[in-house]
């Protein structure tokens, strides 16, 4: 089928998709639930077809891992969509209203975006999960998984069509798209007639085409460049056992700590323990001058480390004088993704909350909990650095866009 030829034929449906109701969008995805279990052989016998070619084709030990369909991972799917079925259905829901001076009562309203074009590499979870909240919150969706995934995504879409049938609901508004020609994606790029929203999963080099291509709005992430400011007066155990999870936990992640800032007054009793707890599991550090003058055995680091995404067991540490030298470093040199400060001082808590504008802040807490799951949405779509519309964890309401409604009686215009 044409690229535009699809794109239409899942606008036209992305109209059913809209007013179904919260009974049977439940109905859909618990019945997914079910396939995943009655044919949980299937998807894995598929999936092997995948990795199997993964290790012919020499890929990285990371890709390999996030394309792994294992019954651990069926089993986070059918979470991750019981969850799902467990949120509240925000299509309808009436989010404010006031009262004008003529008694015209004007509210507004939550409804669907429309048809929401995802496209994303290696997990083939993605497949279900950009399903399961696009489908609960009213929208049709065109998926484009990656080809090292697509024996996986296929298996998967073919769950998902078997749970629309069932249902008896238009299986046209899900389109999975196999080809792995460049110029049919470019082409749906360009279908904005049809299709109201990208949303790329993957890697800077992905989303960076997409967005050059690309003729519809895109919620996009460059990078997930994120801090932990270690203040002077952090909690030492507290600040170690952050750290820690925020570098090492699943280090090739975007909310995965890359540079560390540690108050200069505190440095010199914090950073030997820090320095040789990362060492210990194997994480390789730069440090700025004042930090290798505290430890003598780590990497200078250079100035276009700060500005790195590492993705991997490395880390920048730099010695900071206050908390103002923190905010402007992460400011300089942050992607606006998550960002912590380790502090016992109140003021200075809520200084760092209102100053740096990433998607979140924390306090006291672990960067890599900047996730759809961890922050109580059920499930993500993304996290998106994009100010329009939507700014970090991407969960349902964030799949939703706001119409004004108003109840007159007989009102008019003078």
């Amino acid at each position: 089928m044409k690229p535009q030829d699809l794109a239409k034929e899942v606008k036209i449906a992305s109209q059913i998709y809209a007013h179904l109701n919260t009974d049977k969008k439940n109905k859909i995805l618990m019945r997914l639930e079910a396939l995943l279990s009655e044919k949980k052989d299937y998807v894995i016998e598929e999936n092997k077809k995948d990795l199997d070619l993964a290790f012919k084709n020499g890929l990285q030990k990371s890709i390999i891992d996030r394309l792994r369909v294992d019954d651990k991972v069926i089993k986070e799917m059918q979470t991750s969509i019981r969850d799902v079925v467990n949120l509240p259905d925000p299509v309808g829901e009436i989010v404010k209203t006031w009262k004008r001076p003529n008694g015209l009562l004007v509210g507004k309203m939550r409804i669907p975006i429309g048809v929401i074009f995802v496209i994303y590499e290696s997990r083939p979870n993605v497949t279900l999960e950009a399903f399961s909240l696009c489908l609960k919150s009213g929208n049709a969706v065109i998926l484009k998984g990656g080809s090292e995934a697509i024996y996986s995504n296929i298996a998967l879409y073919n769950l998902i069509q078997e749970a629309l049938k069932k249902e008896m609901v238009s299986e046209k508004g899900v389109r999975l798209i196999e080809t792995a020609d460049r110029d049919y994606i470019y082409s749906l790029l360009e279908q904005d007639e049809y299709i109201d929203l990208v949303i790329p999963r993957g890697g800077e080099s992905l989303i960076r085409n997409v967005v050059a291509h690309s003729s519809i709005p895109v919620l996009k992430h460059y990078k997930g460049v994120c801090h932990i400011f270690v203040d002077e007066s952090a909690d030492f155990d507290l600040a170690y056992k952050v750290c820690l999870n925020a570098k090492i936990q699943k280090p090739a992640t975007c909310n995965a700590m890359e540079t560390l800032l540690v108050h200069k007054n505190i440095a010199k009793d914090f950073l030997p323990e820090m320095i040789k707890l990362f060492k210990e599991n194997r994480v390789i550090i730069k440090g700025c001058e004042e930090t290798t003058a505290i430890v003598k055995d780590i990497e200078k680091a250079e100035e276009h480390d700060w500005y790195e995404e590492y993705l991997d067991y490395i880390i920048s540490i730099k010695v900071v004088d206050h908390i103002d030298g923190a905010i402007g470093h992460i400011r300089k040199y942050g992607s606006e993704h998550t960002d912590a400060i380790i502090t016992r001082d109140y003021n200075n808590a809520w200084r760092f909350i209102k100053e740096v504008n990433s998607s979140l802040v924390l306090v006291n807490a672990s960067t890599r909990l900047n996730d759809g799951f961890q922050l109580g949405l059920g499930a993500e779509m993304g996290i998106s650095t994009t100010k329009l519309h939507a700014f970090g964890p991407m969960g349902l309401e964030e799949l939703t866009v706001t119409k004004f409604i108003a109840f007159g009686e007989g009102q008019l215009r003078e």
